[in-house]
């Protein structure tokens, strides 16, 4: 021992001869794997009552972290409080894996913990949340601009299920900002390039392509068994149906929406919190006609917005998966791409919501389509 260190190897001769061995790492870090022996204790928690968890100051005790910082510090501040035979395991539980000592390792397969590592060492994720998201299942409509950046983030993250509802092919007009999409895939329909683009990202991530339009008769069963509904789509008889929709079953609704160079992105929340978080109706009550909301195609947009955004949304939806942070719900997040500049808005919910209110019964979907046209 010197400095009041011991290698590893020094280390599990003492524990076999029967030295105690305490890792002093947050639950998170533990949770992925622990010497073999060891018994757990937080360090804060450890040094704010030790007599606590250590009661003999005269034990033989060895201080165990990651790399051997956290529990040196340890070692000099419970010597400072009157222990008297205390050593910190050099080069820590990295050291120890590495020199082959036995390990405590949980049920997870190697892909998994090297795929997910950086998300593993996030107290906020850690193992518990990582499974969360790969039980998680969420509905991506549209494989377009927003779309194909958020799908890409999503798979990455882990999400287990994806289902990506989009009706429409591959066009060369696609690529300055489909990403999903490649030069040798036009023709193709975009939900199967996706599974192609996502599938060779992240094998885990069950992708379910559905080459539908999303429409009144078929938008329950799109929203069927999923978490998380993230509206990718380009026009709104889609983000008004999918609105509906989510407050109806009770799903949250992550909104993004770009037009030349401005961009926007919210969560709707009100299917679970009736009379405390707005809908897409309490912002925008009615839809508006055609001629006033042109699309991509007869406007333009710069094809770096749609990434912006659909990267804004794909984080909003690992948020409510993992339920950490503040989600956008009740606040309107705007990007102006030309200034470099986001502005932020609150919204309320609107007691009178023809959608939302508290008192509110569902009446069935109405045609967006002949609304926004125009027709009665």
């Amino acid at each position: 021992m010197s400095n009041g260190c011991l290698s590893p190897p020094a280390a599990h001769a003492r524990l076999q001869s029967g030295a105690l061995l305490v890792d002093v790492r947050a639950e998170h870090e533990r949770a992925l794997g622990m010497a073999e022996g060891a018994l757990g204790i937080v360090r804060e928690d450890l040094l704010k009552d030790p007599d606590a968890h250590l009661p003999d100051r005269d034990a033989e005790i060895l201080l165990l972290c990651q790399a051997g910082v956290r529990s040196l510090a340890c070692v000099q501040a419970l010597q400072a409080q009157g222990y008297r035979n205390l050593a910190s395991v050099e080069g820590g539980t990295r050291a120890w894996e590495a020199a082959g000592l036995p390990m405590r390792k949980p049920d997870i397969d190697a892909d998994f913990s090297e795929r997910y590592s950086r998300h593993l060492r996030l107290p906020e994720v850690g193992l518990e949340g990582q499974r969360k998201l790969e039980a998680a299942r969420v509905l991506l409509v549209g494989a377009g601009g927003l779309g194909a950046p958020a799908a890409f983030y999503l798979a990455a993250a882990g999400i287990g299920h994806l289902r990506i509802a989009d009706d429409d092919v591959v066009d060369r007009s696609n690529l300055q900002r489909q990403i999903l999409h490649a030069d040798a895939r036009i023709g193709m329909p975009k939900v199967e390039s996706a599974a192609i683009a996502l599938s060779a990202l992240n094998p885990r991530t069950r992708i379910e392509p559905v080459r539908e339009r999303v429409a009144a008769g078929n938008v329950e069963r799109l929203l069927e068994g999923v978490d998380v509904v993230l509206d990718g789509g380009d026009n709104f008889p889609v983000r008004y149906l999918l609105n509906d929709a989510c407050v109806h079953l009770g799903k949250p609704l992550v909104h993004g929406a770009v037009h030349r160079f401005d961009g926007q992105a919210s969560v709707f929340d009100a299917g679970r919190r009736r009379g405390q978080a707005p809908c897409y109706r309490c912002l925008f009550p009615e839809p508006p006609p055609a001629e006033a909301a042109p699309n991509c195609a007869e406007t333009g947009v710069l094809g770096v917005l749609p990434g912006v955004i659909g990267l804004l949304q794909a984080t909003e939806a690992i948020k409510l998966l993992l339920g950490i942070g503040e989600s956008l719900a009740g606040r309107l997040l705007q990007f102006d791409a030309l200034a470099m500049r986001f502005r932020e808005f609150r919204v309320e919910a609107d007691p009178q919501c023809p959608v939302c209110a508290p008192d509110r019964a569902f009446t069935g979907y109405p045609d967006y389509m002949a609304l926004c046209a125009g027709a009665d």
